[in-house]
């Protein structure tokens, strides 16, 4: 049996997902990226390997993929995460046709083919607002640990007007309006509001077409779901691999490698033995 591995070396954390021949995922990890992001992909992969009680010497091909996929050093090739998370969504969810990653440093509107490549694409290019760190700012200002901040945020009835649109003064405006005696779950309320009103922007931009799929680390804030549902008009494919989906698109991109690089020898044999 031979494995496929994907690492997604992210801004605030990594991921790694190892595949067998078959697309299923049998190990999967993943860490905060820190400082050392070389140590941060090794220990990762490590960890994925643990998980699924796999031998190192039996993964036969690494993608590394992410704003530091070029930090994966063991792995074999990279790809860009736009093609890992296009591929990883329509892996999971095959009549996917647009994608929202949404991330710790920036959020990407994908639109993609029944196949899973890209059709077109666009990312906030301004600031981070649209993004996880803007609710990183939120979070600060309000001294609260970021797992709350859903939570907190479903709880909201009057949602109040964010306007902000640069993560640095994000934190500001939070406070001034906790200082304005607004209730801190309608203030993160308006946060999350904020954030999918860019985030539906970009998806605008490239076209909105059914189905919808969210990937990235904010998939794990129920506020910023259940927001997008509402403001989509539709409920976005939201799984338990949405955070892992760029390390999966890349363990099936490396998938492929091992594939093609076998092609020739079987086309060989079969000459041979005719």
């Amino acid at each position: 049996m031979a494995y496929a591995a994907g690492v997604d070396v992210g801004s605030t954390q990594t991921k790694a997902v190892v595949i067998n021949e078959a697309r299923e995922i049998v190990g999967r990890a993943l860490t905060d990226t820190g400082a050392n992001v070389t140590r941060a992909a090794e220990t990762t992969f490590q960890e994925a390997l643990k998980n699924g009680g796999i031998p190192e010497e039996e993964v036969e091909f690494v993608v590394g993929t992410g704003y530091g996929r070029y930090k994966v050093t063991f792995g074999n090739t990279q790809v860009t995460e736009i093609s890992c998370h296009a591929r990883g969504a329509v892996h999971m969810f095959p009549r996917t046709r647009t994608v929202l990653d949404m991330g710790g440093q920036d959020t990407k509107a994908i639109r993609v083919q029944p196949t899973g490549e890209i059709v077109d694409f666009c990312m906030n290019d301004k600031c981070a607002a649209g993004t996880g760190r803007f609710l990183g700012a939120a979070a600060v200002a309000l001294d609260l640990p970021l797992a709350d901040l859903g939570p907190t945020a479903l709880r909201g009835e009057r949602a109040v007007k964010i306007s902000t649109t640069c993560t640095v003064f994000a934190e500001s405006e939070v406070l001034s309006w906790l200082g304005k005696g607004k209730k801190i779950e309608d203030i993160l309320l308006g946060v999350h509001e904020s954030i999918a009103a860019r985030s539906i922007g970009l998806l605008r931009r490239v076209g909105i077409e059914a189905e919808v799929t969210f990937t990235g680390g904010v998939t794990n804030n129920q506020a910023m779901v259940e927001t997008l549902n509402k403001r989509l008009g539709l409920r976005v494919n939201v799984g338990d691999e949405a955070h892992f989906m760029g390390a999966l698109g890349a363990a099936l991109f490396a998938l492929d490698r091992i594939v093609a690089r076998r092609a020739p020898a079987h086309a060989e044999a079969k000459g041979g033995a005719a």
